[in-house]
């Protein structure tokens, strides 16, 4: 993974992270171990749903740049989608507190979203690939240009 990838991965993943720390401890607070469980669980699925759609979408913008629009349109409708997923399957677990789950299932993702598009929005991307042959072939033609 490129530098510039890395960095708008991990400003999207620490954000989202902090909120799956906070409400792990809210969730313990409030409902217990289960609580705490089911925030941690909602913290790695949202990380891992999130990031690998990331990756995704970083490699089909280099390999299929004419398709990253469309292809970012329906990553997230899918990613949405699969969390809704999440939560309908797990809405009666035994295993940690569903509530605590859905609530943190739907904060780290929209704290996903929030840094990721505030990563996007500070990155310092080129729109055009400078060439140095084509740079080269510019300042020729610029000193061959009229003078009058």
């Amino acid at each position: 993974m490129p530098s510039n990838d890395v960095r708008m991965l991990a400003q999207a993943a620490v954000p989202t992270a902090a909120v799956g720390v906070i409400a792990a401890v809210v969730g313990g607070v409030v409902a217990g171990g289960k609580g705490a469980l089911g925030a941690v669980v909602a913290t790695v699925v949202v990380l891992l749903f999130m990031g690998i759609g990331l990756y995704v979408l970083q490699r089909t913008a280099r390999s299929l740049p004419h398709l990253f629009q469309a292809m970012g349109l329906m990553l997230y409708a899918a990613q949405i989608l699969l969390l809704f997923i999440f939560l309908a399957v797990f809405k009666h677990t035994t295993l940690f507190n569903p509530r605590a789950f859905a609530i943190t299932l739907v904060a780290g993702t929209l704290a996903w979203i929030v840094a990721q598009a505030r990563a996007h929005m500070k990155a310092k991307i080129l729109y055009v690939e400078p060439d140095a042959s084509s740079s080269a072939t510019a300042d020729r033609s610029a000193g061959a240009g009229h003078s009058s």
